[in-house]
């Protein structure tokens, strides 16, 4: 173990172990609590049986798909995929998809930056976790468990490797909490399955963990004390959702959004609650569609659907503000609800990680985060919480973030993804820091030009529709960069 990692290890450990002898009221004898999620053993593959999966299609460049292999199985519960291209680098990319929702069946993922990986020689390997739900606890471990079963899987399936001389993480939304916790000295203290990875980038990230439902409940207050309503008991959303969507928007949730006079306060609490002044956040709001998302998730209980026993959303860690009015200000605070957690929801276990895994910040490797800057479902907030956490533990020097200029969640071209990875990958090897943006100077993040430096608008093979449309759509509206 590395003499950088032994000491915060160790007190986690400690920690641990009195908790496990009774410290801090539990019994050493008391097993763990049970919670919904546990309850939930229905989930399955969508297809068990199978053994491989599709190759990459053709693009008319150097990759061949043809020369990998690709192995297709279930492994405790999840259903995986694994390709290993024939000039294998030695080096291992796992990837973690994102929210799958609330549905029994399990599906997996192919990273959007697999032809850059088999062209570039990597192995990589991707889970379908044995559980849906917001259950990145499960993603961890699953998606850990798979990337210390590579080597027998690739037996199993006839081709003998050495074991991989680097293991990297990557991976989407919950994904990206998931590639965020998985780094945590937490996670190597307090998993079950432990995988010492050597770099991580996680894209459109929860990277604020619970915050972000800290986030969904302001949101929600702050729209029913604009429109009048704040009195209105927090879980009961649906008896108000039409009057507060009416008194709101004048078009809600097609396309564009249009917001009335109230509205418009409304929009700028939103802002400033998502990230604060910045270029995209007008279009993400009226175009992107992610705000929809967060609208259908006001009024859920702070369980997490059941992820957790109590609740522990929390907004009194917010002052809401609506531009350029102090007094309105004022009186949206005093009159918004406040919601208040309780502050053991979501504590250290004995047995194994916390039931909602944290990115506390615990980590010295290579990471680089990208963010979408009109992502309204995991705002650029969270880039904001992550980096100040990681400044507070004194390892900001492992971290670089990177802003780019789409307009909806995880809204990013392959080109994008892939230059981040290749500098993570460069920087793990070669010890040069690459460049990336300051995501918490609010006069940087409001710059016309922010985001542009790592925006890549070349729309490839790989990229989906909706990504070309929406460039195409920042474009007609004049919020290029000046170089594209």
């Amino acid at each position: 173990m590395p003499m950088t990692r032994s000491a915060p290890l160790l007190a986690l450990t400690a920690t641990l172990a009195l908790a496990a002898c009774g410290g801090g009221g539990d019994s050493a004898s008391a097993p763990e609590e049970t919670r919904a999620q546990d309850s939930r053993n229905s989930f399955a593959p969508v297809d068990p049986t199978a053994k491989t999966f599709a190759a990459l299609p053709a693009a008319g460049d150097t990759v061949d798909p043809a020369t990998t292999s690709r192995w297709a199985g279930v492994l405790g519960g999840a259903a995986y995929r694994v390709e290993v291209p024939a000039n294998w680098n030695g080096k291992l990319v796992m990837y973690a998809h994102g929210y799958a929702g609330e549905g029994n069946a399990l599906a997996v993922t192919n990273p959007s930056i697999r032809r850059y990986l088999i062209a570039n020689g990597y192995a990589w390997a991707a889970s379908s976790y044995s559980k849906n739900f917001y259950d990145v606890r499960v993603g961890v471990e699953d998606t850990n468990a798979l990337a210390l079963a590579f080597n027998q899987i690739a037996a199993a399936n006839g081709r003998t490797l050495a074991s991989p001389t680097r293991t990297y993480i990557t991976g989407h939304s919950m994904g990206g909490h998931i590639t965020a916790a998985a780094i945590e000295d937490e996670a190597l203290a307090t998993a079950r399955n432990k995988v010492r990875y050597n770099g991580a980038v996680p894209m459109c990230g929860v990277l604020g963990d619970t915050e972000l439902f800290d986030y969904f409940a302001g949101a929600q207050v702050t729209a029913q004390a604009i429109a009048g309503v704040a009195k209105n008991p927090f879980r009961n959303w649906g008896d108000v959702q039409a009057q507060v969507t009416t008194a709101l928007f004048t078009q809600f949730p097609t396309a564009p959004v249009g917001t009335t006079a109230l509205g418009n306060r409304y929009k700028s609490v939103l802002k400033n609650l998502t990230g604060g002044e910045r270029p995209l956040f007008d279009l993400g709001l009226a175009y992107g569609g992610s705000f929809s998302a967060v609208w259908g998730v006001f009024g859920r209980d702070g369980t997490v659907n059941g992820i957790l026993n109590k609740d522990l959303v929390d907004t009194r860690r917010f002052t809401y503000t609506i531009d350029n009015d102090p007094a309105g200000s004022a009186a949206l605070n005093a009159a918004a609800l406040q919601v208040t957690g309780q502050a053991d929801a979501n504590r250290l276990r004995r047995d194994g990680l916390r039931w909602i895994p944290v990115a506390n910040g615990d980590f010295r490797i290579p990471v680089v985060t990208l963010h979408t800057l009109g992502d309204l479902y995991v705002p650029f907030s969270m880039e904001q919480i992550y980096k100040k956490r990681v400044a507070a533990k004194g390892n900001d020097a492992w971290l670089v973030q990177r802003a780019i200029r789409g307009a909806t969640h995880c809204d990013f071209t392959v080109a994008e993804q892939s230059e981040a990875f290749d500098a993570m990958i460069r920087w793990e090897r070669d010890g040069v820091k690459p460049k990336g943006d300051d995501v918490v100077t609010p006069a940087t993040v409001a710059q016309p030009s922010y985001g542009c430096n790592f925006t890549r608008n070349t729309i490839g093979p790989d990229d989906s529709a909706s990504t070309a449309q929406l460039r195409g759509l920042i474009a007609q509206s004049g919020l290029n960069c000046p170089a594209q």
